[in-house]
């Protein structure tokens, strides 16, 4: 069965670039704390990325500091801020957050935004905020390289992001911040990463993260993903002819172009997933970390979806190389699956 992956808002596949920017890392031996040309040279790699993140995000002149992913990131700037966000946030802001700020049609009420954080884009939904400057944190790791941001002219005081949702690998990510900031480090020990994360760089996997973040951004720049917003409206127009009943989660404002979240009344999220699976398609009942957990999306009952409603929600995010014809084929195969359902 040849199968077709329609979650990239879980994981994306490696970017080319990056493969070749990790391979190429892969023979330097030096350790980046050493002084000798070996340990320069690993320390050239890393300063090397630590420019090409910094510029691909337009953060020239801010800080770049390295983590083990968009997670470890949300640590390093929300521990012991006690700051405010809406219960949209990924686990990973959720925990560190009073999550209290409300939700009117999707978007995040905000009235202190030095006390607050709000994400980007939602991975579940794919709703865009419209952020306000001076916001304290952003988790920008679903909407980089989707949709138009800068660092230098967004007015926020610090962002994250994840290598592997723009074609970097898994297990590195990024925080980024003005020079100066204070921040409550998490990562003690040797000192690395001037001093706010400390543990022996993951160079192989900066390099990759650095070559996917210029070959993301460069696809955004060409007007890629307009094609795929287009597919998007492909895909929610056939399902609603197929299934009159569903309910498309946020349209009607600013999505990511990729992300459409559907609910079919009576259809649990779940159930779909293994069906679409069967029939060779990868999709999801919303945000990956939260799969296989029984339990109902905070995210959408903050949209307003009661529990019965939120429980059949499936999620379908496409990517730059997604075709017309893998779209019409997932149409076909899930609303085949509907009508046995109903003829059940």
């Amino acid at each position: 069965m040849n199968r077709t992956y329609l979650d990239h808002n879980a994981t994306t596949p490696l970017r080319a670039e990056a493969r070749d920017a990790m391979i190429a890392a892969m023979n330097v031996v030096g350790n980046p704390s050493s002084v000798h040309a070996e340990g320069r040279a690993a320390k050239a790699i890393v300063e090397n990325a630590r420019a090409q993140v910094a510029d691909a995000v337009g953060a020239s002149g801010a800080d770049v500091v390295f983590t083990s992913g968009a997670t470890e990131a949300a640590a390093l700037a929300l521990a012991g801020r006690g700051l405010k966000a809406a219960p949209i946030e990924h686990d990973a802001v959720h925990c560190w957050v009073d999550p209290c700020l409300r939700v009117v049609n999707g978007l995040v009420q905000v009235a202190d935004p030095g006390a607050s954080a709000v994400q980007l884009a939602n991975s579940e939904t794919g709703i865009v905020q419209d952020l306000p400057r001076g916001l304290a944190v952003s988790d920008i790791t679903q909407g980089f390289g989707r949709v138009p941001f800068a660092f230098s002219w967004s007015g926020l005081q610090m962002v994250f992001l994840s290598a592997h949702k723009f074609g970097g690998p898994k297990g590195v990510g990024a925080l980024i911040f003005p020079q100066g900031t204070d921040l409550e480090t998490q990562m003690k020990g040797g000192g690395q990463e001037m001093g706010r994360r400390s543990g022996t760089e993951n160079v192989i996997g900066i390099a990759g993260m650095a070559a996917a973040a210029i070959a993301a951004q460069a696809d955004l720049a060409a007007g890629k993903w307009d094609r795929v917003a287009k597919l998007r409206n492909i895909l929610e127009n056939a399902i609603e002819a197929a299934e009159k009943s569903t309910i498309f989660v946020g349209k009607g404002v600013d999505r990511l172009p990729n992300t459409s979240c559907f609910v079919t009344p009576g259809w649990k999220g779940e159930t779909q997933v293994m069906a679409m699976d069967l029939a060779g398609f990868a999709v999801s009942a919303g945000s990956a970390c939260s799969s296989g957990k029984v339990k109902v999306s905070r995210v959408l009952r903050a949209l307003g979806l009661n529990d019965e409603a939120a429980a059949g929600a499936l999620r379908v995010s496409l990517s730059i190389e997604t075709t017309e014809d893998e779209v019409m084929r997932f149409v076909q195969a899930w609303s085949a699956k509907r009508a046995r359902r109903r003829a059940a």
